[in-house]
């Protein structure tokens, strides 16, 4: 069985004991999450587009992802911008789609 979940704006197809790194969420290590806007539901091939599922997890840990290094330059200008940002994540455990 898998689901499609938005989580904190993006869409994820998630299956129990899935762990995924989500944009960061509110909440501290260990505690359980419930994502309610599920999209759709699959259980052996058959495909449902129900409001009634819910989504249970547990924020596993909170990090940074990689350096994002953002390069500028304009030739035979004498231009260079370098930039760069590491995006805060969350590490997060699927425990049940019920």
């Amino acid at each position: 069985m898998f689901a499609i979940v938005n989580i904190a704006g993006q869409q994820f197809k998630v299956k129990k004991d899935d762990e995924l790194f989500v944009h960061r969420l509110s909440g501290n290590v260990g505690e359980s999450v419930e994502f309610s806007e599920v999209l759709m539901t699959s259980n052996s091939g058959n495909i449902k587009f129900t409001d009634s599922v819910k989504v249970k997890a547990e924020i596993v840990d909170h990090l940074k992802g990689d350096k994002v290094i953002v390069f500028k330059k304009k030739r035979r200008k004498g231009y260079q911008k370098s930039n760069g940002h590491r995006q805060y994540l969350t590490k997060i455990k699927i425990k049940d789609i019920a």
